[in-house]
Order: C-alpha cells, then sequence, then structure tokens
C-alpha cells in the first residue's frame, strides 16, 4: 500500500482499527472547526485531524471578512442602517456566480447568513458597530462592515440595492482570522472535540458497498486506522500549493499569478474524495487580486492594455478587475492617471511610472507601448462622455467618472510580470487561490458524477466548489463565509447519520 496515492482502503482488509468515533473530520481550518464544533454539539463523539502543529488553515491566514446578508440584514447591518433582504442577496449572489453558482447554495446560504453572524459572535469575536464606506480592501482601523465586492458597480445595481456585507471581526490591523480561529478552537476543546495535530490523512476506508467508514492517517510516522461510524468529513483546503495539479487545472494562471494559501492547500482532500469516487467540478476557476486601490482616488484613472484600450469599469471589486486584466494581451495593462488622483497603490509594493506627460500626446510618445494615436482616441472617448456623467461602453458609475484633462499625466505599469504584492514581499504577480474541488450537495454530501453521493462522504470549504464560483463575480468574506457556514451544515449532517 502506498502511502502518497490516496487510493481507498478495504474495510476487509483491516484486521483492527485504532481508534473510533462517530464522526471524523479531516483538516482545522475555518470549515473543519466549525463542521466539528456542530458536530460535537449535535452529540456525536468527534476527532479532528491537522496535518499542520496548530489550528488555522487559510482562514487563519485571512482577515475574515464574511460576505453575509439577508434576512432583512445582519444584527450589525441593521444597527447601522442597512436593510438587505433575503431575495436582494441572491439576486447579488446569483448576478455574481453567473452560470456557474449553485442555486441551492446561494438560497440556502443567503436564507441563513443572518444567523451565522450570530453564530460567530456568539465564539466570542468581537465587532463594532461602525462603517468603512470607503473604497477600501480591508479596514486597518477597527470598523466592522464595509462593501468588498461590486455592490455599487452599475451594472450590479440594476439587480439588487447596494448593501455593505463585509463583516470584519473589529481590530486594528489585518489579523482577523487569527482572532476567530482562536475563537473557533477554544469552543471546539470545550465541547469535547478529540483534536489531533501532526496528522495527515492518507487514506479513506470503504466498505464493500462503497461506504466511507473510516481513514488511515499518518501520525509519528506510522499508519493509524481510524473507523467512523456515522461519516467523514473533508476539509483539508484548496490545491494551490500543488503545482503539479495547478498546472493540469489553471495551466495560464499557473504561468503568471503568484499561489496564496496556507502550507498544505496540496489537494490531499481532493485527492481522497475522486479516489472514493467523488466528482470535482469548477477546476479552472481561481480567485486572482488586482488590487489597484486604495488609494481609491485611483479609481477615476482608466486601465488600459496594450492597445490602448480600456477593457473594464475602472470601480469594480479589485478579483473582478484581475478577472478581465487577465484577459487581456501577455496580461500587459496600465493605469493612466492625472495631477489631481497621481498615487501609488497601496497593496503593490513596487509599480513602474513607465511615462508622464503635460498631454496625454507627451505621455504616449514617452511610453512607445501603444499603437500611433490608439491612446488619445481612447482618452478623448473617455473624456466627450466623462464630462457629461456617463460611460457608455463600460458603465463606471458617476461618481468615479472625471475627465482626464489636467496634467501632467502618469503611466503606471500594473502588468502582471511587473507587480509585487506588499504583503507577500519578493513574489511576482497578482495573488491567486483555488475555487474549485468536489462536488457536493448543500448539506455536504459529496456527489459521484453519475448523481449519486458517496455514502459517509462529506466536505467543505475549498476542497470543495463551494459558493463563490469565479473572479470575475467573487466578493471577499465569500470563501471564509461559504467555508464556516457550510462547514457546520456539513458537521451536522455526518452527526445526524
Amino acid at each position: 500500500m502506498s502511502q502518497t496515492d490516496f487510493s481507498v482502503i478495504s474495510l476487509a482488509s483491516i484486521a483492527s482499527f485504532d481508534a473510533e468515533a462517530d464522526v471524523l473530520v479531516c483538516g482545522f481550518g475555518g470549515a473543519g472547526g466549525s463542521a466539528a464544533l456542530e458536530a460535537a454539539k449535535a452529540g456525536a463523539r468527534v476527532i479532528l485531524y491537522e496535518r499542520a502543529s496548530g489550528a488555522g488553515g487559510s482562514t487563519g491566514l485571512s482577515s475574515c471578512e464574511m460576505y453575509l446578508g439577508g434576512s432583512g440584514g445582519t444584527s450589525l447591518q441593521k444597527a447601522l442602517g442597512f436593510e438587505d433582504s433575503t431575495e436582494n442577496f441572491i439576486a447579488y449572489l446569483e448576478k455574481a456566480m453567473g452560470v456557474r453558482g449553485d442555486p441551492e447554495k446561494i438560497r440556502l446560504y443567503a436564507e441563513g447568513a443572518a444567523d451565522h453572524f450570530e453564530w460567530v459572535r456568539s465564539l466570542g469575536v468581537p465587532y463594532k458597530e461602525a462603517v468603512m464606506l470607503e473604497r477600501e480592501v480591508v479596514p486597518l482601523t477597527d470598523e466592522s462592515l464595509l462593501f468588498t465586492g461590486n455592490e455599487r458597480t452599475l451594472e450590479f445595481k440594476d439587480v439588487a440595492a447596494p448593501v455593505p456585507r463585509g463583516h470584519v471581526p473589529s481590530h486594528e490591523g489585518d489579523f482577523g482570522g487569527r482572532m476567530f480561529i482562536d475563537a473557533l478552537t477554544s469552543a471546539v476543546v470545550e465541547a469535547g472535540v478529540d483534536v489531533q495535530y501532526d496528522s495527515r490523512v492518507m487514506h479513506l476506508i470503504a466498505d464493500e458497498a462503497g461506504r466511507v467508514v473510516g481513514l488511515v492517517v499518518k501520525q509519528d510516522n506510522q499508519l493509524r486506522y481510524v473507523k467512523a461510524s456515522r461519516g467523514v468529513v473533508l476539509t483539508s483546503g484548496g490545491f494551490i500549493m500543488n503545482d503539479e495539479m495547478r498546472k493540469r487545472y489553471l495551466p495560464d494562471n499557473h504561468k503568471w499569478a503568484t499561489p496564496y494559501g496556507n502550507p498544505f492547500d496540496m489537494g490531499d482532500g481532493i485527492k481522497l474524495g475522486q479516489a472514493a469516487g467523488g466528482y470535482t467540478i469548477n477546476m479552472d476557476e481561481a480567485f486572482v487580486s488586482l488590487p489597484i486601490y486604495p488609494p481609491s482616488k485611483l479609481t477615476f484613472g482608466i486601465l488600459v492594455n496594450q492597445r490602448g484600450e480600456r477593457f473594464v469599469n475602472e470601480d469594480a471589486y479589485l478579483a473582478r478587475l484581475a478577472h478581465y486584466a487577465s484577459l487581456q494581451p501577455n496580461q500587459q495593462l496600465y493605469l493612466l492617471v492625472d495631477a489631481d488622483n497621481f498615487d501609488h497603490p497601496m497593496y503593490i509594493e513596487r509599480l513602474d511610472v513607465v511615462a508622464t506627460g503635460d498631454t496625454i500626446e507627451e505621455l504616449a510618445a514617452e511610453a512607445g507601448i501603444f499603437p500611433a494615436g490608439a491612446l488619445e482616441q481612447t482618452v478623448a472617448y473617455f473624456n466627450q462622455h466623462a464630462k457629461q456623467g456617463v460611460d457608455p461602453k463600460f458603465r463606471k458609475a458617476p461618481e468615479w467618472l472625471s475627465p482626464l484633462e489636467k496634467g501632467p499625466y502618469g503611466l503606471l505599469d500594473l502588468s502582471f510580470d511587473k507587480q509585487t504584492a506588499v504583503i507577500m514581499p519578493g513574489t511576482k504577480g497578482p495573488l491567486t487561490f483555488t475555487l474549485g474541488g468536489l462536488d457536493t450537495l448543500p448539506t455536504g454530501e459529496v456527489k459521484r458524477w453519475n448523481g449519486g453521493i458517496v455514502e459517509g462522504l462529506y466536505a467543505a470549504g475549498r476542497v470543495t466548489a463551494g459558493l463563490p464560483r469565479s473572479s470575475e463575480g467573487y466578493s471577499s468574506g465569500m470563501s471564509v463565509g461559504d467555508a464556516t457556514f457550510f462547514g457546520r451544515i456539513a458537521g451536522r449532517q455526518a452527526a445526524s447519520q
């Protein structure tokens, strides 16, 4: 038996088990901790295995923004005067996810997100009744509510009233994920979950009918056999750190983006689920980031490709900007700003100013990048309509429309091969993480390709294709919200068997 092929081991081949529990959870990040806690609260005996030496996963590395709303609004939204109906929330999510979205998961999430926020609060995670309305990625002050998506862009306002849905623990600095994981860990331990670190799950165990009934775990360089009387929950993260899988499923992304996640996002859970008959979907999709703001005034500039053409409304969220940037020739892109808005993006460490000029003609000549007259034509068309407060080509919202008429002008090189992220110094290209994995029912059961399920096997978090399905429609907070929300459901479902 190989220790690295993740093949399924037959129950009949095992002489005895080293341990037994009702529910076994594989991976202690946001999804795994939530699943283990809910299973234990439902009366199940739970063992939670984590490959690392401590809890956290990718949730622990995050800001712990959760994208929440519906039911008239969360208690935080209501306290700050914002109303968000469930149908309004669904309309936004459906628009964001497009044809890749799972309607059942979207509705279930929208209907339960407000209650989920109360669950997070019950763990002792602090939230301040203060809202950040500026164009920010993460509040570095202590506000707990902000816009983290495309809510205020005209295309999304066509279908849903804009509401801030990014809920982030109150603190100064960017460490909300650690605060949440610490609170979750305390609750998990208090609930009686047996947490075992430095434990890598190597194989699933299945009976003759294909039902998953246990695990093979590597601990202290020894293989241990553990029986699950009710179910196994896979919550071991995505595959962004697995170079071979990334090359296979995300060949273009692999060429120009920098993996962002915890070191053990190696796709183990996906491989385990596949070996048991699970089906994967959305493996060709990943989050990508183009954080051209803050400062928000850069939004008044225009993004152009190497042909000197605009390709997106610049007031879109950073993930949507990156999605459309990735489609441009050679991923070459530039931000043109005038004297009033010339500045340096906060989250990009080094950035080339490739050209300046008192006029657009001077700047284009100095840059030597664009076809003759192309940039001048783009700016003239943009200015003509910006003066009237409209953007007929890409529909940038009026509050971000201002003609570029005040020199000197600057051209910033945002090309993917020139970006260096502040949060990961020395890296090249935009940050990325995966959005594909095992296909599951909203209740967590892992699906087979023919529509059936793998009995006894559940999954949540980035090991699955969860709520967020594309960078084009991504809002920050969708991943942690998805992982913890559907992790809880998977834990309860496994415990109920």
